[in-house]
């Protein structure tokens, strides 16, 4: 199984996910029911007196599965709304996405300016 990290890391990336969520919306994440939910949580799954608490593990590889899963939701939507393609687009516009220029025609007879 791989390293999980400290449930206290695990917890404050959660949160940072809850506030590029509600950043949107210009609510604090503080008043969401997820918020509440996950505080109430963790607290409930503190490391007790016991060597080993498996509900304090499972809980603690749940939430970094969750938080695995919101970061990569971020991480899909920002590639996707850069490189998502926008339609048909001119020569021209095309050749600038890949850092070209088309030749310049010369000016005078038979050619276009």
């Amino acid at each position: 199984m791989a390293v999980l990290g400290s449930p206290a890391r695990t917890l404050r990336g959660l949160l940072r996910e809850l506030r590029y969520l509600n950043a949107a919306t210009g609510r604090p994440y503080r008043d969401t029911p997820a918020y509440r939910y996950l505080m109430k949580a963790f607290r409930a799954h503190r490391v007790t007196s016991e060597k080993l608490c498996r509900a304090q593990h499972e809980l603690h590889f749940q939430a970094a599965a969750y938080l695995c899963l919101l970061r990569s939701v971020r991480a899909h939507l920002a590639l996707h709304q850069e490189f998502h393609g926008k339609g048909e687009r001119s020569v021209e516009e095309s050749a600038g996405l890949v850092g070209l220029q088309l030749p310049r025609q010369p000016g005078g007879k038979g050619w276009e300016p």
